[in-house]
């Protein structure tokens, strides 16, 4: 995988395993990652955006467990040297609801957001964002995965 991710932006890439996903949003975030950014992710359940935010975690130096915020909406991993606010919106039925919850206030921070579910919030994300797409592959463990940087000019 390594050396790979330094050609990603506007490419697929294939992982062939979860830690082969995991390892693809660690070089990601080391590489393309600062405080301020905002990652939003979509793609079918299972298809590898939580093993991809282990990933940026992990690349970021927060080491410990990474879980999805299914219920909870919002989780804050602390490292060093930034905060990653890891969003996931699978059981949310409307902006409003982010509204409510102040998101605001997350993505104009300067921490870094990873969004699971971004389609549900699309109009409330900025531009200059990372959006990345996930879909299956040919086996239980294959992933196609497509990095773009969106930037202010091309919304």
């Amino acid at each position: 995988m390594s050396g790979k991710v330094l050609n990603i932006l506007n490419n697929k890439l294939v992982t062939n395993s979860e830690d082969e996903t995991t390892q693809l949003g660690a070089e990601f975030s080391q590489i393309f990652l600062k405080a301020g950014n905002v990652v939003a992710l979509y793609g079918d359940l299972g298809s590898g955006k939580t093993r991809f935010v282990k990933g940026i975690c992990k690349g970021l130096g927060f080491l410990e467990n990474v879980t999805s915020p299914s219920f909870t909406i919002v989780n804050e991993y602390a490292t060093k040297s930034v905060k990653i606010f890891h969003f996931d919106f699978y059981r949310v039925s409307s902006a409003s609801e982010i509204v409510d919850i102040g998101f605001d206030d997350y993505i104009y921070d300067e921490g870094i957001c990873v969004i699971e579910w971004a389609d549900r919030v699309r109009d409330l994300l900025p531009p200059g964002r990372y959006d990345i797409y996930f879909r299956l592959g040919d086996s239980d463990t294959c992933r196609e995965i497509e990095i773009t940087k969106i930037n202010c000019d091309s919304i």
